[in-house]
Parts: structure tokens; sequence; C-alpha cells
């Protein structure tokens, strides 16, 4: 009987990836055995990348500059000969109300949140042959209003919708695109919220807790090998949606 060969290991881009879900999802990935390149903004992504292994490389790029995803997508082509899998993990929230929302603030969340998804897409997809996949990040916002984050929820909920149109622009490709929500998990992001906001958060949530960055690597790692699944939302927030 003849023996199955192991699987070729991957080549994985995270934006985002320095700290949070792009950081869990990078360690994750490249304890399979896979190669990641982590991307972010921030000037120690080259040392997180050292820190997480030797199949790790950092890329300083801006997510809202698509010469820079550009000029990454092909100095990782170059390297690698392609790129399997893509992560569009990098967000930002800024906060308030409709009628007191900056405008700077409105932009800078569409530009990282959805624009910079969409560009980063384009930059990959020439070194993406069939069989690729990518997972765009979420969040239960994007599919339930909570006061005061009309940007970061008009983000997410077009980056669902972008999700919907490509699963079935690049099927043809044999391309999958689907869409990992997460609930409120323990991250920078989060870390700012105070305790008695936090427990009451906790109340809400049917699992009385919030979710792990590990969690939430874990899921993606499933999605992005899922060979036929493309276009579907994968809620992982503790059963949030369901309560709300």
């Amino acid at each position: 009987m003849r023996k199955s060969l192991p699987p070729k290991p991957r080549s994985w881009v995270v934006t985002g990836g320095s700290r949070g879900f792009g950081r869990a999802i990078a360690e994750h990935a490249a304890a399979k055995g896979d190669r990641v390149a982590i991307l972010a903004r921030n000037g120690n992504v080259e040392a997180v990348a050292r820190e997480i292994g030797d199949t790790v490389v950092g890329i300083r790029a801006d997510i809202t500059r698509p010469d820079e995803l550009r000029a990454a997508a092909e100095r990782l082509a170059a390297d690698w000969g392609h790129i399997d899998v893509l992560v569009n993990n990098a967000g930002l929230h800024r906060g308030g109300l409709v009628d007191q929302i900056a405008e700077e603030d409105w932009q800078a969340v569409l530009s990282t949140n959805l624009s910079g998804p969409f560009g980063m897409i384009r930059a990959v997809l020439p070194h993406m042959g069939a069989g690729g996949s990518i997972v765009n990040v979420g969040a239960v916002v994007g599919f339930r209003g909570f006061p005061g984050d009309s940007a970061y929820g008009a983000s997410k909920a077009g980056l669902a919708g972008l999700t919907q149109v490509l699963a079935v622009e690049l099927a043809r490709r044999q391309i999958r695109v689907n869409l990992v929500v997460p609930g409120f998990v323990s991250t920078e992001m989060t870390a700012g919220i105070d305790e008695k906001a936090r427990k009451k958060l906790h109340q809400r949530i049917p699992m009385r807790r919030e979710g792990r960055p590990e969690e939430i690597a874990e899921v993606v790692w499933w999605v992005a090998g899922s060979t036929y699944m493309t276009g579907s939302v994968i809620t992982t927030d503790g059963g949030l949606s369901c309560a709300l």
C-alpha cells in the first residue's frame, strides 16, 4: 500500500500580524510547519517575526498604501514562488456617535478595514493559483448594531459584502474567500475596557467569557484549509450574536 505524502507547507500572508489575532494566526500556521509573512505598519514587525520562528518573515507595510502592498506581495512571490493563503486581519477602531465622529476617523477606519483588504487582495491575486484561500476577519458589529460604532460597523459590513462578491468572482479560479467573525476577544484593542464594562459584556455572552486569540487562530487555520467552502460566514463569538 502506497504511503501518502505529507502535505506541502503553505505560504501565508497575514496582515496586522504583529499582535492580537494576527500574531496568533501566524504562530499557529508556523507551528504547523507553514511559511508565514506578517505585515504591519509598526516598526517591530521584523522582531516579532524572529520571535515566532525561522519560517516567519516580517514586512513593514501600510495597509492603506496599495504600492507598499504590491511591493510586499512581489517580494514574497519572488522568494516563495507563490502565495497560498491571505488573511486580511489588520484593523482599526475609532468610535463615536454619528454626529460626533470626526471625518478623518471615519476615513481612517474605512481605509484600513475595507479599502486595505481590497488592496491586499489585488496585490496577492497575481501570485495565488488554484487552491488558494482568502480569509477575511470580520466582526459582530458588522451584523449587529452597537451605538458609537458607525465607522467600524460599516467597514466590517462592507468586508462581509466584499467576501460574498469575491467568493463568486474568484471561484472560477478555484480560489476560496470566506469570512471569520470573532466576538469579544482579549487583544490589545480591547485591553482598554474597564473591568465593570468587561463584566457587563461577559454577561451578554452565553459562554460568559471573552475569547482568546488562539481560539480564533484555530478557526482561521481550519477555514483556510477547507477545500469546498467559499462565501461562508464563520461566527466565533461564544454565542454573542445569538443572544443579541
